[in-house]
């Protein structure tokens, strides 16, 4: 029976007993059942590792390309909402034709501008068909679209999204340029806002003699006195006995030529009993002032009534109630007569060739006139 055993389980019997030989047959069994289990549990490890490898590392097909998925959605919104004239995002207010193709406020209104210097109807770059300002709407959606996309800043070159950007480049960029605050004595240093308290605490011109900085307050004295000598002038004027003033519309007009020109003209109207008209012209009558980026527009006071004395008068033109167009008032003076009753053509006084567009875009120009007659 021992020999038996020994044959089975491959374990020398201990002689002397039988069940001994059975405790060996047990414990022989309970050790391969141990080592099968060993395999069993090294194998699910070997398992669970090459499962964990393959998390930390996933296949190539899953990795993101450098500047991800959000920089390629950023490239296509650009490209989508982009103005299609100038192909640059706009700043401010985006109109659409009637098929919905976008353009910002500038190049809408330049559109418009040149429409009216070629007398031709203004159409869309895309699409061409008709635009104006009655068929045309602004795009509020890609407004605020816009506003929320990503821009750099000029100083610092981070990132902001649009809507902020005005107000981090003037109060919160580091970075930004800004001037000493003795610029006022004549301190010429610009440089960045992080700077700027170094170099107050070394500028010079705090110390300068009084001397030194008479000339400065000299060409300060100059500017401010010419800003009061107007408006001294402009009181004075409404201390006149005869004034009168009233709202002119231009209306688009053109010249009988081969080549036609644009120029405006009022209605007639009366003004300290007397009858008179405006006239305006883009350019000084250029040939083609639709070639030209820099517009101008110069008027002249036309007196149509007979008088029986030289009438001298002071006039300036103003913005009319409901134009958002920047003019700067300047006086200008003639003596009316029978023989002199044109005046020379003076420039309108606008701050630039963009408030030109905006007049020449509308469908009239409506200012204001007033005439000061001077008594003798």
């Amino acid at each position: 029976m021992s020999s038996l055993e020994e044959r089975e389980v491959g374990v020398p019997a201990i002689p002397g007993s039988s069940s001994a030989g059975l405790g060996i047959g047990a414990v022989g069994a309970v050790l391969e059942a141990v080592a099968g289990v060993a395999a069993m549990q090294e194998e699910i490890g070997i398992r669970r590792e090459g499962a964990e490898s393959e998390t930390e590392e996933p296949p190539k097909k899953r990795m993101r390309l450098p500047g991800g998925e959000a920089g390629k959605l950023e490239e296509r919104l650009y490209s989508v909402l982009c103005c299609t004239v100038c192909l640059d995002l706009p700043k401010s207010s985006v109109y659409q034709c009637t098929n919905g193709h976008l353009m910002c406020a500038g190049c809408f209104i330049h559109l418009l501008a040149d429409s009216r210097l070629k007398e031709e109807q203004a159409t869309c770059p895309n699409c061409r068909c008709e635009i104006s300002k009655s068929l045309c709407c602004r795009n509020l959606a890609v407004e605020k679209a816009v506003s929320e996309l990503p821009t750099d800043c000029t100083f610092c070159l981070k990132q902001f999204p649009r809507s902020s950007l005005e107000r981090h480049q003037k109060e919160e960029c580091q970075d930004r340029v800004t001037q000493c605050k003795y610029k006022r004595i004549g301190c010429p240093w610009q440089g960045p806002f992080h700077e700027l308290p170094a170099h107050e605490s070394e500028c010079s011109h705090p110390s300068k003699t009084g001397t030194e900085l008479m000339s400065i307050l000299g060409e300060m004295d100059q500017s401010h006195r010419r800003e009061v000598q107007l408006y001294s002038s402009i009181f004075g004027l409404l201390c006149y006995e005869k004034i009168g003033f009233t709202e002119v519309q231009f209306r688009p007009y053109r010249t009988d030529d081969f080549i036609t020109r644009l120029y405006y003209e009022t209605p007639r109207f009366t003004v300290l009993n007397q009858t008179w008209v405006l006239k305006a012209r883009v350019n000084d009558s250029e040939r083609n002032p639709n070639l030209s980026c820099k517009r101008t527009l110069s008027f002249q006071l036309i007196l149509k009534s007979k008088v029986n004395s030289v009438m001298e008068c002071s006039f300036l033109l103003l913005k009319g109630p409901y134009d958002d167009v920047r003019i700067k008032p300047v006086i200008h003076h003639h003596a009316f007569s029978n023989d002199t009753n044109e005046t020379d053509y003076v420039l309108l006084p606008i701050t630039d060739s963009v408030e030109c567009n905006k007049l020449l875009a509308a469908k009239n120009i409506n200012l204001r006139l007033f005439i000061f007659q001077i008594q003798k």
